[in-house]
């Protein structure tokens, strides 16, 4: 079939892949110039199946209450006249009981060990590099509470297959030496050995180059408009460039469009709980002789993520609802170099911080959004929430079993007609 795929991401990118190796000719569409530049640009770089605690979940009444109010929480809601604020919010409470979250926190390990499975197996057969590390994950804990509560998660994670194992501080100072001057502050920490690290926007663009020289066209620079409907199937997509507006058309499309998703979806009818959680990120260029870590860090605390990438140290999490915002925000910026300042006060850089800032596709159950629409012919991968790049190559390999119509080899709710 000829396919369009409207985003070029690492969702986007990595679905055309998978279905051009799957037989499709394949063209992906995107306003930016090259690959990856939106939200998988800087992102908190981990392949995190560790990280597969949902959101919504019971203990988070408990931190809210705690961060009301203050600039530089974790998870900052701004409320906004917006009923899709509102509507998210309330699905969002909705899956906190404990069934949904034991039940949401199942797909997600089961998609994501399938992703860092076929990352894997991408790797190798292509030999792509984008400042890799597998040396595991550790999640590290300064308030006993908080590790209380991450100690029953992670019990619930083994169950579901996920070897995050819960160490004391002697263990996390010698699986990070790094940390060895916070040590005053650590309580205990979990470690998932294999889970990885890397730089999402080197691979996507990586991906881009290869996919490209296997005949998948990248059409960059061309503002997707709106989606032509045509009885059960879509007539096409309408994009405008400099020299005007397209209709571009194909034998299947797939939406793969992060945060926008539902903006191009609405006036179809068709609503998609997508909701953008603007994070931030601040990446540090390291002196030669820096003691940063060498194993990626979750702090659970303050929701940072801690990411060696080469000779720069990635620095990124938190949560903002503010709408589609994407101006920087100085107190979070900033509440990002204070903590990296705490945990590494030898850090030695080599320049100033690059502060960024990319809207994340959440969902409230913090499931993506896999599979078919009503329109026999029109496919969704999107709401990847903080683990998109970690579901990437999972959920574009599931997709093109989808299309192709096979069912993909992992336990997963993927979207039926």
């Amino acid at each position: 079939m000829k396919i369009l795929v409207l985003g070029a991401g690492v969702v986007g990118t990595t679905s055309a892949w998978y279905l051009a190796r799957a037989g499709h000719e394949v063209t992906v569409v995107d306003r930016q110039a090259q690959a990856g530049m939106e939200t998988s640009y800087a992102n908190g770089g981990q392949i995190s199946v560790s990280h597969a605690e949902p959101w919504a979940n019971p203990h988070v009444f408990s931190r809210l209450s705690q961060w009301l109010g203050r600039e530089d929480a974790p998870l900052l809601w701004r409320w906004r006249a917006d009923p899709a604020q509102l509507a998210w919010g309330l699905r969002f409470l909705g899956e906190c009981r404990p069934g949904a979250t034991r039940r949401n926190m199942a797909a997600i390990v089961a998609l994501s060990l399938y992703s860092r499975q076929q990352l894997g197996l991408l790797r190798d057969e292509l030999g792509l590099q984008y400042d890799q590390l597998t040396r595991g994950i550790l999640h590290i804990y300064t308030d006993r509470q908080e590790f209380a509560a991450a100690s029953e998660a992670a019990r619930s994670m083994r169950a579901f297959g996920v070897e995050r194992e819960t160490v004391d501080v002697d263990a996390c100072l010698q699986i990070e030496p790094a940390l060895a001057d916070a040590r005053h502050l650590l309580v205990g920490g979990d470690y998932t050995g294999a889970d990885e690290s890397g730089d999402a926007h080197r691979f996507t663009q990586a991906l881009a180059a290869r996919a490209a020289e296997a005949g998948v066209s990248f059409r960059y620079g061309l503002s997707i408009d709106k989606l032509a409907p045509g009885g059960r199937r879509l007539a096409g997509i309408v994009v405008s460039h400099a020299g005007g507006a397209e209709l571009l058309t194909a034998d299947a499309y797939v939406v793969a469009l992060g945060s926008y998703s539902p903006l191009l979806l609405k006036p179809l009818g068709i609503g998609v709980p997508v909701y953008p959680a603007k994070g931030y990120s601040a990446t540090l260029p390291l002196a030669d002789a820096s003691s940063a870590p060498t194993v990626s860090i979750t702090d659970d605390e303050r929701k940072l993520v801690f990411s060696r990438l080469g000779q720069r140290l990635r620095i990124a999490g938190t949560a903002e609802f503010n709408g589609y915002n994407l101006e920087l925000n100085a107190v979070r910026c900033q509440a990002l170099i204070q903590r990296t300042r705490q945990l590494f006060p030898r850090l030695e850089i080599a320049g100033p911080p690059e502060f960024w800032c990319g809207l994340r596709p959440a969902t409230p159950s913090n499931r993506p959004l896999i599979g078919a629409t009503r329109y026999d012919n029109l496919w969704l991968n999107t709401g990847h929430g903080t683990l998109g790049w970690t579901m990437a190559c999972g959920s574009a390999a599931a997709l093109a079993e989808l299309i192709g119509g096979r069912r993909p080899d992992v336990e997963f709710p993927f979207l039926k007609c």
